[in-house]
C-alpha cells in the first residue's frame, strides 16, 4: 500500500459510508480538508463528525498507524490540531487522537488499477488507454496543464525581473536572446545578453553597424583577422564601443556551429538580432499592445544585413541567399519568450487581460513537433495548436514521467 493511494480514495471519498474509529465511534466525513504539499499534517481545514462531535482541524494519513512515532509526529507542535488519523492498517496504538482504519472499505481492485499504472513499462502508463478518456475531460485538463506550465516558466521569468529591476525591455531581450540559440547555443546567447545589456544596445539602436558590432564584438567574433570590409569595419566600430561601456567579449569557442543547419548559425541570428533592436528598440510595449500574433510576428520579421545574403560566417563566401528570420522560428519565440513574459506581467499587475491575451496567442500558433508530441499523436492525442502541445508537454514532464497518475484528471478517470 502506498501513502499517495490513500490521499487518492480520502480526497475523492472512494471509502464507505459506515465508518468507525478503532474505539468503535460512528465517523462522518463532513469536510475531507485540502491537501497540504507542505510539512504538517496531510489534509489542512478538515471537518470531521465522530459520535456526536463535530471537530474541525487536520488530517493525518499513514499505510500504519504505527508510522505516527516512526515519523516523529508526536513531538511536533504542528501534528497538535489533528482531529482524525486516517490508517489502511491500525497495527498500534500510538496517542488518544481517534484513528480510522481503511483496510476493506474500499474497492480493493482500485488499488490493482494503480499497481498496474505505476508498475508498467511503457512510454506513459496508461499509453494504451488514454484515448478513452472523454473529449471532456481531455480539453479541461489540458486547459489546467497550460496554466500549470505558464505558472512554472513564469517562476523563471521572474527571476530574470527581480535581477534586473523589473527592466520588462531586457527581460524580454535575454528571453529572446535564449531562444535565439535553440538548444545547441542557448547557454552562450545568455551569456551574451548578460554581458551586453540591452540599454547598451538601445542607445545606438539607430544605426544598425553599431549594434551590430557590439553584438558580434561581444560575442568573441570580431577576434579575429579579417579579408573582408564588412568584419574590418565591425571591428573597428567594436574598438570604439568597448571603450565607451567597457564591454567585455566572450571566447569564440563558447558557440558551436557543428550539425546545425547553416540558417541557424549563432552569426546569422545575432544579425537578426540586430535587425530586429534597430527597427523596433522597445519591444515589449509594442507587444504589449499587439492582439495577435500577426502583429507579433510582423515584429520578428527581419532580415540579416546585406554581407549575409552571400555568407554564413565572416570572410567564407558563399551563393547568394537572404536569411530571413522564418515562421518555425517565430513561433518559437512566441512560445518560450512572449507568452511567457506577457504572462507574467498580467499576474504582477493584476490584470487577466494580458494572461487571456497569452492563451489567444498560443491558441493562434501552430502546434510543437517533437518526439513527445508525436508519441501523444500516436496514442490518440493529436494536439491541435501551441497550447495543446505546451499542455502536453507540462503533463508529460510533470505528471507522467513521476507516474503522478493519482494527481492526474486522465489518469483518475481511466483508474476508476
Amino acid at each position: 500500500m502506498k501513502e499517495e493511494f490513500l490521499y487518492y480514495i480520502w480526497e475523492n471519498r472512494l471509502i464507505s459510508s459506515d465508518l468507525q474509529t478503532s474505539d468503535g465511534e460512528q465517523v462522518e466525513i463532513v469536510a475531507t480538508g485540502y491537501r497540504n504539499t507542505d510539512s504538517g499534517p496531510d489534509f489542512l481545514e478538515a471537518k470531521i463528525q465522530i459520535g456526536d462531535k463535530l471537530w474541525a482541524g487536520h488530517v493525518e494519513i499513514h499505510v500504519k498507524s504505527s508510522d505516527w512515532n516512526r515519523h516523529g509526529h508526536q513531538m511536533d507542535k504542528a501534528y497538535q490540531n489533528v482531529v482524525l488519523h486516517v490508517v489502511y492498517e491500525n497495527d498500534a496504538k500510538v496517542n488518544e487522537i481517534p484513528t480510522l482504519e481503511l483496510k476493506g472499505r474500499f474497492e480493493e481492485t482500485l488499488f490493482a488499477h494503480y499497481q498496474r499504472f505505476v508498475s508498467s513499462k511503457s512510454w506513459i502508463p496508461c499509453a494504451s488507454s488514454i484515448a478513452q478518456v472523454p473529449p471532456f475531460t481531455r480539453l479541461s485538463w489540458l486547459d489546467r496543464m497550460t496554466v500549470e506550465r505558464l505558472e512554472s516558466k513564469s517562476e523563471s521569468v521572474n527571476k530574470i525581473l527581480n535581477a534586473n529591476q523589473f527592466d520588462w525591455e531586457d527581460a524580454l531581450y535575454k528571453l529572446l536572446m535564449r531562444y535565439f540559440g535553440l538548444k545547441v547555443n542557448n547557454e552562450a546567447f545568455e551569456t551574451l545578453a548578460n554581458l551586453l545589456p540591452y540599454k547598451t544596445l538601445l542607445k545606438h539602436a539607430d544605426n544598425l553597424l553599431q549594434v551590430e558590432a557590439m553584438l558580434f564584438g561581444c560575442a568573441g567574433f570580431l577576434e579575429a583577422d579579417f579579408t573582408d570590409a564588412y568584419p574590418n569595419l565591425l571591428k573597428r566600430e567594436f574598438a570604439v564601443m568597448k571603450a565607451k561601456f567597457n564591454l567585455l567579449s566572450l571566447p569564440a569557442e563558447r558557440w558551436k556551429f557543428m550539425r546545425m543547419r547553416p540558417s541557424n548559425f549563432p552569426t546569422i541570428r545575432l544579425a537578426q538580432m540586430a535587425q530586429m533592436i534597430h527597427r523596433h528598440g522597445c519591444m515589449f510595449s509594442k507587444i504589449k499592445e499587439a492582439g495577435s500574433t500577426a502583429v507579433v510576428k510582423a515584429l520578428f520579421d527581419v532580415e540579416a544585413s546585406g554581407y549575409w545574403e552571400t555568407h554564413y560566417r565572416f570572410d567564407i563566401p558563399t551563393e547568394s541567399k537572404p536569411k530571413h528570420l522564418g515562421d518555425a522560428t517565430a513561433n518559437i519565440l512566441i512560445i518560450n519568450a512572449v507568452v511567457p513574459l506577457l504572462f507574467c506581467y498580467g499576474k504582477l499587475h493584476k490584470d487577466e487581460s494580458f494572461c487571456e491575451t497569452t492563451i489567444q496567442f498560443l491558441e493562434e500558433t501552430e502546434a510543437e513537433d517533437n518526439a513527445i508530441i508525436r508519441h501523444f499523436a500516436q496514442c490518440g492525442i493529436a494536439a491541435q495548436n501551441a497550447m495543446q502541445t505546451q499542455a502536453l508537454l507540462h503533463l508529460y514532464n510533470i505528471y507522467c514521467k513521476r507516474k503522478r497518475c493519482l494527481e492526474c484528471r486522465w489518469g483518475n478517470v481511466l483508474l476508476r
